[in-house]
């Protein structure tokens, strides 16, 4: 498998964990609370604020990357019997992606939900 071809096929894994660090500072202080975990040292991960667009340009690159393998791939690098064949393989893979686009757009939302509701 090629480089190219790795990085795209870990869009949605990516995605889902660059957003999850993109909202370390606002979301999971939240959701630690909510769990009855507290304490001094969650204050401290509003360190992490400053990099929040760096990791949500990551999230929309993983995203843009897994969309561009799902739905853009040429087919002649389709090589037959591969696992691109299978039709019941494209369909998973485009039920993943949209999920973890839904998760990504829902955890990148979630700090300013959390300000509206409190």
């Amino acid at each position: 498998m090629r480089l190219s071809d790795r990085l795209t096929s870990y869009g949605p894994a990516g995605a889902i964990l660059s957003a999850v660090l993109a909202s370390l500072c606002c979301v999971v202080p939240f959701a630690l609370v909510m769990l009855g975990i507290s304490g001094a040292w969650i204050g401290n991960l509003r360190v992490f604020e400053p990099y929040r667009p760096i990791f949500i340009l990551i999230a929309i690159g993983f995203l843009s990357a897994g969309f561009y393998r799902v739905y853009r791939k040429p087919a002649e690098r389709c090589e037959p019997g591969g696992i691109c064949t299978i039709p019941q393989a494209k369909r998973w893979n485009k039920v993943i992606l949209w999920m973890a686009t839904f998760f990504v757009v829902f955890i990148l939302i979630l700090p300013y939900l959390i300000s509206i509701l409190a």
